[in-house]
Parts: structure tokens; C-alpha cells; sequence
């Protein structure tokens, strides 16, 4: 096991059980926690993106994508835990594209994130259903969305090419990670980039009762 894998595994036994507990805590904790995320993650855009003209996009899309963050955690008829729900769904992705990555390796899926591979793909897929499943046993099923296996579906796609489009800004800044703020993991944008797109688009699915 090398070094980066040890201190991905660390950062991430650390970092999920605090950000749970925020999670589940709510109020006041919760703006704090999410305003420290917020500001790291503009500033690491910033010192990312410089002077590049499609900075201030980036300055937007975050501000809409933290306020949707904010909102489902905050609606009572969704309640904390399909926070956690979402939550869970972009970090079994991660976590399968990149076990099932680094073991099937494989077709490149796509030249802006070298890394990425189709069976890193399908590894996401897997383990967020997986995660679905046990997920499930533990929470009411009424107050899931109606077709479960199709919402997490589509929010494990949103997450990866999330992931895959701040690879490619990444790309185009010349920069491995967006930061060091997270041993294993880079900075906070690294860690987010699935999740910064994820719940915009859960929450226009709760909006619009989609699923």
C-alpha cells in the first residue's frame, strides 16, 4: 500500500465522521462548517483559475451550488438524513472509480483526467447501489425518492463528470491538485468536486419532483 493511499484512507476516516456530525447536528454548526467549506473552495478557485476569463462563472456556480447544499439540508420534508443520502451516493463513487481504477485499470474514459478509467466508472456505479442498499436499511423507505436505484444513478453520473470537469480545469491551470489542505486528497475542491455538482441537481429534482 503507498503512501498517498494510507494518507487518503486517514484523511477520509477523520474527515467523514466530522462532517456526518455537522451534518446531523444542523443550525448554527452546520452554516459554520459550510462557510469554512465554502470560502476554502473559493479561494482555492481563485489561486487556480488566476487571471483566466471564466473565473467569475466559477465564482457563481459555487455560490448557487453551496446555497442548493444549504437548502436541502434545511428542508424539513427532506430531513438531514437525504443529505447524508446524497452525500453518501458521491463518496461511494469516488471511493469505486478509484479502487476499481486502480485494480481493473483499463480504457481511459476520457483525456482530461488520465485517471479516470471505465472501469473506474463502473466501480462508482456498483458501490453507490451497494451503498444504496445498506443505506436503506437503516431509514425510512417512504421518505426515499420514488425510484431509488434511477436517482442514484443519476446523481453518481452528475458527481463523476463533476469530477471530470474540474479535472479539466485543472487541466487547464497546469495543476495536479487545487490544493494540499487534505493529505491524500489535495485541497477541498478535490474533495468536493462531485458533491458541488451533485446537489444542485438533487435539488432541482426534489424541486420539480422529477423522481
Amino acid at each position: 500500500m503507498n503512501q498517498e493511499l494510507v494518507k487518503r484512507i486517514l484523511s477520509s476516516i477523520i474527515l467523514i465522521p466530522i462532517s456526518f456530525f455537522f451534518i446531523i447536528k444542523g443550525s448554527l454548526p452546520f452554516i459554520i462548517f459550510m462557510s469554512v467549506c465554502f470560502f476554502i473552495t473559493i479561494l482555492e478557485w481563485h489561486i487556480m483559475t488566476k487571471d483566466k476569463p471564466y473565473k467569475i462563472y466559477g465564482y457563481i456556480f459555487l455560490v448557487i451550488s453551496f446555497y442548493t447544499i444549504y437548502e436541502i439540508r434545511n428542508d424539513e420534508s427532506l430531513g438531514y438524513w437525504i443529505f447524508i443520502f446524497i452525500t453518501i451516493i458521491c463518496i461511494s463513487t469516488d471511493i469505486g472509480g478509484y479502487v476499481f481504477g486502480k485494480l481493473f485499470k483499463g480504457p481511459k474514459l476520457t483525456k482530461f483526467s488520465p485517471n479516470k478509467t471505465f472501469s473506474g466508472m463502473v466501480g462508482g456505479y456498483i458501490l453507490s447501489v451497494i451503498s444504496l442498499i445498506i443505506f436503506t436499511n437503516y431509514t425510512f423507505e417512504k421518505d426515499l425518492p420514488n425510484n431509488w436505484i434511477l436517482f442514484v444513478l443519476i446523481i453518481s453520473s452528475i458527481s463523476q463528470l463533476g469530477d471530470i470537469i474540474v479535472s479539466y480545469f485543472k487541466r487547464l491551470s497546469k495543476v495536479k491538485d487545487t490544493g494540499k489542505i487534505i493529505p491524500g486528497h489535495g485541497g477541498m475542491l478535490d474533495r468536493v468536486d462531485g458533491m458541488i455538482f451533485a446537489f444542485p441537481f438533487s435539488y432541482l429534482i426534489f424541486l420539480f419532483d422529477i423522481i
